[in-house]
């Protein structure tokens, strides 16, 4: 019973599509066992335009809406988590508009098919000299540095005391990658930790994380934060759908050797899938919702307000938990089947339970949400 549904045509068409979804899920193995997402693969999201979505038509790109963007990832994700994730950061002009409007030309000055990655904690001091910062570190959890173009890392200037982290962009040969990302789930996205050594960054290829856009677009006005969380949880819906769809999958299947009856004529089973497939589809319908309602105030020649901004972020990290919820359902309710690794639920429970750990979706972001339904203030970060 597929959820998503998706405008292929935005994406090569159905066709291309489709058979790029089926290559996706084939090679899991391979991205899993080598961790990190094969770089013809990136090649393929680079030419059905997954990275030139966001950019502005000015600069060659596609211009897609938040909500054409998500549904694409979420059916990559169906297709296995880490590639989704790695497609998710599609979404890189959200951050890279910051930069000086110099330096924007500069970076989609060979075409918009440019890939980013970035690695922003633990931040790290910089060096102030004359135009810009030395650079010398280590940062964590860089998903999708292996195919990136360009990457950015997180640094605190001498002496500074901005509450957000500034951003310091470089070409990814100027950076070591240190392959160490050696995990539960999301293996592909190979987040591997980025090393940087006496590398001198100008200061007009740094930004401040979440500063304002310098790109003219309708994108530009919807939260930049909000989004670049959505774009991770959105892979937990794929996920989801995935699971469902294995488990009904599996009720055409034989007895089990217990002698037990198949999946589909356990009543126990019957009830917890349904249970599964409301909790799923309520969560995700709150998200997209969340996303059309900001959307709409965008095309309506404002900005989405607090409250608004609010509620995408609460839909995302409520998307994420129930989603795992799902997954973990499905999972339990395969038995020991679910268990062997070579098993498709094992490997989306194992995704899923990465997704929760974070940051963007993690516990903190639902205290803020009540923060604010009081009229609180939320932490810096959140809004």
């Amino acid at each position: 019973m597929p959820a998503h549904q998706i405008d292929k045509s935005l994406w090569g068409g159905e066709k291309v599509f489709d058979a790029l979804l089926a290559e996706v899920r084939e090679r899991r193995d391979e991205f899993e066992k080598q961790k990190h997402i094969s770089q013809d693969i990136i090649e393929s999201f680079k030419e059905i335009g997954v990275y030139r979505s966001m950019v502005p038509k000015t600069l060659g790109g596609d211009e897609r809406s938040p909500k054409e963007f998500l549904q694409m990832v979420e059916a990559i994700s169906a297709a296995d988590g880490s590639a989704g994730w790695i497609a998710s950061f599609g979404m890189n002009p959200a951050y890279l508009a910051s930069l000086p409007p110099q330096t924007i030309d500069k970076v989609w000055a060979q075409g918009p098919n440019v890939v980013f990655a970035a690695g922003i904690f633990p931040i790290q001091p910089a060096k102030r000299v004359e135009g810009g910062y030395i650079l010398n570190g280590r940062w964590r959890f860089s998903s999708g540095c292996m195919g990136a173009d360009l990457l950015a890392v997180g640094i605190q200037p001498d002496g500074g005391e901005q509450k957000l982290p500034l951003l310091a962009v470089m070409p990814a040969k100027q950076v070591k990658i240190e392959p160490n990302w050696d995990v539960i789930g999301m293996v592909g996205t190979g987040s591997h930790d980025l090393v940087v050594e006496d590398v001198f960054v100008p200061d007009e290829w740094t930004f401040v994380r979440g500063s304002a856009p310098n790109m003219d677009a309708p994108f530009f006005r919807y939260p930049s934060l909000s989004f670049a969380s959505q774009v991770l949880s959105v892979t937990t819906a794929g996920l989801a759908r995935e699971a469902l769809d294995v488990i009904q999958g599996m009720a055409a299947g034989r007895k089990s050797v217990t002698g037990a009856p198949n999946l589909g004529e356990r009543e126990y089973v019957q009830i917890e899938v349904g249970k599964a497939e409301a909790r799923y589809r309520s969560a995700r319908a709150f998200f997209y919702d969340a996303t059309d309602e900001a959307w709409n105030a965008v095309l309506a020649g404002g900005e989405p307000s607090r409250e608004q901004t609010n509620l995408l972020r609460l839909s995302t990290s409520h998307l994420t938990h129930e989603c795992a919820a799902v997954v973990r359902t499905a999972y339990e309710l395969a038995g020991m089947t679910s268990a062997y690794t070579d098993h498709p639920l094992c490997r989306v429970a194992r995704d899923a339970m990465l997704a929760t750990q974070h940051a963007f979706m993690g516990a903190i972001t639902f205290k803020n949400a009540g923060a604010m339904f009081f009229g609180h203030d939320p932490l810096p970060g959140y809004l």
